[in-house]
Protein backbone atom coordinates (compact mmCIF):
# COMPACT_ATOMS: atom_id res chain seq x y z
CA UNK A 1 0.00 0.00 0.00
CA UNK A 2 2.93 2.19 -0.48
CA UNK A 3 1.73 3.26 -3.91
CA UNK A 4 0.97 6.87 -4.36
CA UNK A 5 -2.20 7.53 -6.27
CA UNK A 6 -1.84 10.38 -8.69
CA UNK A 7 -4.78 12.03 -10.27
CA UNK A 8 -4.07 12.70 -13.89
CA UNK A 9 -5.59 15.55 -15.77
CA UNK A 10 -7.79 14.29 -18.57
CA UNK A 11 -7.09 15.73 -21.97
CA UNK A 12 -9.78 17.21 -24.22
CA UNK A 13 -9.25 14.46 -26.77
CA UNK A 14 -9.80 11.74 -24.17
CA UNK A 15 -12.81 13.58 -22.70
CA UNK A 16 -14.45 13.93 -26.12
CA UNK A 17 -13.74 10.28 -26.88
CA UNK A 18 -15.34 9.23 -23.61
CA UNK A 19 -18.30 11.53 -24.20
CA UNK A 20 -18.79 10.07 -27.71
CA UNK A 21 -18.74 6.50 -26.42
CA UNK A 22 -21.30 7.31 -23.73
CA UNK A 23 -23.55 9.07 -26.26
CA UNK A 24 -23.30 6.18 -28.74
CA UNK A 25 -24.20 3.62 -26.10
CA UNK A 26 -27.14 5.76 -24.95
CA UNK A 27 -28.48 5.99 -28.52
CA UNK A 28 -28.08 2.24 -28.98
CA UNK A 29 -29.93 1.57 -25.72
CA UNK A 30 -32.78 3.89 -26.71
CA UNK A 31 -33.24 2.32 -30.16
CA UNK A 32 -33.18 -1.15 -28.65
CA UNK A 33 -35.82 -0.18 -26.11
CA UNK A 34 -38.02 1.37 -28.81
CA UNK A 35 -37.67 -1.62 -31.10
CA UNK A 36 -38.58 -4.06 -28.35
CA UNK A 37 -41.61 -2.05 -27.27
CA UNK A 38 -42.89 -1.77 -30.87
CA UNK A 39 -42.48 -5.50 -31.39
CA UNK A 40 -44.49 -6.24 -28.29
CA UNK A 41 -47.23 -3.82 -29.27
CA UNK A 42 -47.86 -5.53 -32.60
CA UNK A 43 -49.32 -8.99 -32.34
CA UNK A 44 -48.95 -10.93 -35.59
CA UNK A 45 -52.16 -12.35 -36.99
CA UNK A 46 -54.41 -10.21 -34.82
CA UNK A 47 -55.89 -8.39 -37.80
CA UNK A 48 -57.71 -10.05 -40.67
CA UNK A 49 -55.79 -9.94 -43.94
CA UNK A 50 -56.90 -7.30 -46.37
CA UNK A 51 -58.70 -8.34 -49.55
CA UNK A 52 -55.59 -7.63 -51.62
CA UNK A 53 -53.49 -9.91 -49.44
CA UNK A 54 -56.09 -12.66 -49.67
CA UNK A 55 -56.19 -12.44 -53.46
CA UNK A 56 -52.41 -12.53 -53.67
CA UNK A 57 -52.20 -15.57 -51.41
CA UNK A 58 -54.90 -17.32 -53.41
CA UNK A 59 -53.11 -16.62 -56.69
CA UNK A 60 -49.86 -17.83 -55.18
CA UNK A 61 -51.38 -21.10 -53.98
CA UNK A 62 -53.07 -21.70 -57.36
CA UNK A 63 -49.78 -20.99 -59.12
CA UNK A 64 -48.05 -23.46 -56.82
CA UNK A 65 -50.66 -26.14 -57.58
CA UNK A 66 -50.33 -25.61 -61.35
CA UNK A 67 -46.55 -25.80 -61.09
CA UNK A 68 -46.74 -29.04 -59.10
CA UNK A 69 -49.13 -30.52 -61.65
CA UNK A 70 -46.80 -29.60 -64.53
CA UNK A 71 -43.86 -31.15 -62.70
CA UNK A 72 -45.67 -34.41 -61.99
CA UNK A 73 -46.92 -34.67 -65.59
CA UNK A 74 -43.41 -33.98 -66.88
CA UNK A 75 -42.06 -36.70 -64.59
CA UNK A 76 -44.67 -39.18 -65.89
CA UNK A 77 -43.82 -38.36 -69.51
CA UNK A 78 -40.13 -38.88 -68.82
CA UNK A 79 -40.80 -42.24 -67.19
CA UNK A 80 -42.94 -43.32 -70.17
CA UNK A 81 -40.18 -42.30 -72.60
CA UNK A 82 -37.57 -44.18 -70.59
CA UNK A 83 -39.71 -47.29 -70.41
CA UNK A 84 -40.45 -47.18 -74.14
CA UNK A 85 -36.77 -46.61 -74.92
CA UNK A 86 -35.76 -49.58 -72.77
CA UNK A 87 -38.38 -51.80 -74.45
CA UNK A 88 -37.24 -50.78 -77.94
CA UNK A 89 -33.62 -51.42 -77.03
CA UNK A 90 -34.49 -54.84 -75.60
CA UNK A 91 -36.50 -55.69 -78.70
CA UNK A 92 -33.59 -54.77 -80.97
CA UNK A 93 -31.15 -56.85 -78.94
CA UNK A 94 -33.20 -59.99 -78.36
CA UNK A 95 -36.09 -59.77 -80.79
CA UNK A 96 -38.63 -60.04 -77.93
CA UNK A 97 -40.33 -57.50 -75.74
CA UNK A 98 -40.29 -57.50 -71.97
CA UNK A 99 -43.28 -55.24 -71.36
CA UNK A 100 -46.68 -54.61 -72.87
CA UNK A 101 -45.58 -51.95 -75.33
CA UNK A 102 -47.92 -50.93 -78.13
CA UNK A 103 -45.16 -50.66 -80.73
CA UNK A 104 -44.86 -54.41 -81.36
CA UNK A 105 -44.22 -55.57 -84.92
CA UNK A 106 -46.38 -58.42 -86.34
Amino acid sequence: MSEIVKSEAISRRRALSLFGKVAASAVAACTTALTVSDAEAQTPGAEAPTPGVERRQERRSERHERREERRSERHERREERRTARTERREERRTGTTTGTGTGQKP
